[in-house]
């Protein structure tokens, strides 16, 4: 075995043990350098590999302005704007597995026929994956053209008759040899990257959560098929693993939402076909004093962080508050839903950079019972996952979704800058509900009350 398999092989198993680690946020941090010394392996072996016919100046070139601009943007960019920064950078991974694609079949050159099947799949889904994930990115980002869920008559019957063609013209070029022209496979890769735009159009925000982790699996199916037509065991084993974590992340975050995946994809979220549930009662707001008050003289705290304390940047904030309560001998616990934000685990992360234990950080399957003894719940900018019409409202485009049980609590405070419905439009019986108080304001504003006056106290 030369030195380039080897240092391949090892760098595959970097990948899968960063993977691991990656497992726990205890160990992810150590996951993330191990995998990341894994990837400086495999680029670095990859000069002296023999395939490699002395074109080091462009792979520095590469290196150096993807790198760079790597390095700038995840130095600078916000929490608030990592979901569609990692859609942006997923896509970036098929798109490169598609453009290797590309190269091996414009040579033209004789494959085996499992090969040039890899070549050509691996292509179709990378291209999907690519263009696909821009379109999630821009959702995301918020750009006004592309916002929301896009639907249009027939929409449905077109994308169906879009992927029938790709998928003829892909079976045709890997099952013609070498006798495809270049015409039929630049053509092939359009409609192709035209499919991943259209699939993701009618795709609404809420649902960006499973979108985002269904293509990154594709990546990862993608590099996989590609690394077996280059005979490169690291990308071949690197792709497998990420294309199987990926696929299993997106049943798990489509199981979170009580959808199957089909409907995710092929659904008109928030198109119901009877008439939803007449919301009852009014808001009722809260000042910061009194809420400041429930919290100090509570036993129990359960706080349900949301996408809206990302925007105001308020975890920093919100720790503090909690430790203000810890001395005080309250029990607070922090209550995650799966699909909370707008990536897989965006509140972790959230949390993690303030420097939040992991141990009173649960999730929901292991924290809902426990509303039920709560004094206070508190809600910071979250809104769908909270919202008791999933589990009374047949009609509401979110039943059957679980949701955290915060309605249970003796007391609720929702933190929330205005009246307006969540992300998916829906609005929050919650809100009206007779123990629930909204306390108006920017998330970390209002921690920062919150934390003066029970000083106070």
């Amino acid at each position: 075995m030369s030195l380039v398999e080897i240092s391949y092989f090892a760098a595959a198993v970097l990948f899968i043990l960063g993977l691991k680690q990656m497992a726990s946020p205890v160990t992810a941090r150590r996951g993330i350098v191990w995998a990341g010394v894994g990837m400086v392996l495999a680029t670095v072996i990859t000069f002296v590999h023999p395939q490699v016919h002395g074109n080091y100046l462009l792979m520095l070139l590469a290196i150096g302005i993807g790198g760079g601009i790597a390095w700038k943007t995840g130095k600078e960019v916000a929490m608030t704007d990592m979901p569609q920064m990692i859609a942006l950078y997923n896509g970036m991974g098929g798109g490169a597995a598609a453009a290797i694609a590309a190269v091996e079949l414009i040579k033209q050159e004789p494959m085996s026929d499992s090969v040039q099947m890899l070549a050509i799949f691996g292509a179709l889904i990378g291209s999907i994956a690519f263009s696909g994930s821009l379109i999630a990115f821009a959702k995301l980002q918020g750009i006004k053209q592309l916002r929301g869920a896009i639907r249009f008559k027939n929409q449905q019957r077109i994308n169906a008759g879009l992927f029938v063609v790709t998928a003829w013209m892909a079976l045709g070029i890997a099952t013609s040899g070498t006798d495809y022209g270049m015409f039929t496979l630049f053509l092939f890769f359009a409609l192709a990257l035209a499919f991943g735009v259209m699939m993701t159009l009618p795709i609404g925000g809420a649902d960006m959560p499973v979108v985002i982790s269904l293509y990154n699996a594709f990546t990862g199916l993608a590099v996989g098929f590609e690394g077996f037509v280059l005979e490169n065991p690291a990308m071949m084993i690197a792709g497998i693993v990420v294309g199987s974590a990926g696929t299993l992340l997106t049943q798990l975050m489509a199981k979170a939402m009580n959808r199957p995946i089909t409907n995710v994809l092929f659904s008109n979220f928030g198109e119901t076909t009877g008439e939803a549930q007449e919301v009852t009662g009014a808001m009722k707001a809260v000042e910061a004093p009194d809420a400041a008050i429930m919290m100090a003289f509570a036993e129990k705290v359960i706080i349900i962080p949301g996408y809206g304390m990302a925007v105001a940047q308020a975890q920093h904030k919100v720790w503090e508050l909690v430790k203000l309560l810890q001395d005080r001998g309250v029990t607070v616990k922090f209550a995650i839903h799966p699909v909370a934000g707008r990536m897989p685990g965006h509140m972790n992360v959230l949390l993690a950079e303030a420097g939040v234990p992991y141990d009173i950080i649960y999730d929901l399957d292991e924290i809902n019972e426990e509303f039920n003894t709560a004094d206070v719940a508190l809600v910071i900018g979250a809104n769908d996952v909270v919202n008791p019409v999933a589990r009374t409202d047949p009609n509401s485009p979110i039943y059957g979704m679980p949701i955290l049980n915060a309605d249970h609590a003796k007391n609720v405070i929702v933190v929330k800058r205005g009246q307006g419905a969540g992300f998916s439009g829906v609005e929050n019986h919650l809100f009206f509900a007779d123990n629930c108080r909204m306390l108006y304001g920017d998330g970390q504003a209002v921690a920062s009350e919150l934390i003066a006056n029970i000083k106070e106290i």
